[in-house]
């Protein structure tokens, strides 16, 4: 099932952003921006997080969580062993609202906005991991260009 596969991309983005938050040498430079280069590494992290524990694990699987979108953006120097934690967290939200989907649970209308178009939750799913892969490899290039 399409669950199977998505968990597993899930997981292998997430641990690759665990990954990559870990290679930076220099921790401080999670956080670094430039003149051109508006959002840090930490922020994207942060966005990442937030966006899958709000549209998967509160959304689909009522989770509780209460995202504070602005936060993801203006939050500074949170430390690298609590990004990783967030991260961490996230795979075992995702993985867990994720196994427990239906075939029909898939195919069910996902509205995210007022007059937006509507999808399928199966199709939100897959753009939701595209945008995961998007920003990881945005922080990819942040590292090696700032990092070095």
């Amino acid at each position: 099932m399409l669950t199977d596969t998505l968990i597993k991309l899930y997981t292998r983005d997430l641990k690759a952003l665990k990954k990559e938050v870990n290679a930076y040498t220099d921790e401080r430079k999670l956080w670094l921006v430039t003149k051109d280069i508006s959002n840090s590494a930490g922020n994207l992290c942060l966005h990442i997080v937030g966006n899958l524990n709000h549209f998967i694990g509160e959304t689909i699987g009522n989770s509780g969580y209460v995202r504070q979108r602005d936060l993801e953006f203006s939050l500074k120097d949170v430390p690298r062993e609590d990004l990783i934690k967030q991260v961490d967290d996230t795979i075992v939200v995702v993985s867990r609202v994720l196994k427990d989907l239906t075939e029909s649970d898939l195919q069910k209308e996902y509205k995210r906005r007022v007059f937006e178009d509507t999808m399928t939750t199966e199709y939100f799913l897959v753009h939701l991991v595209m945008h995961l892969s998007y920003h990881l490899g945005q922080i990819n290039y942040h590292r090696r260009l700032l990092d070095s």
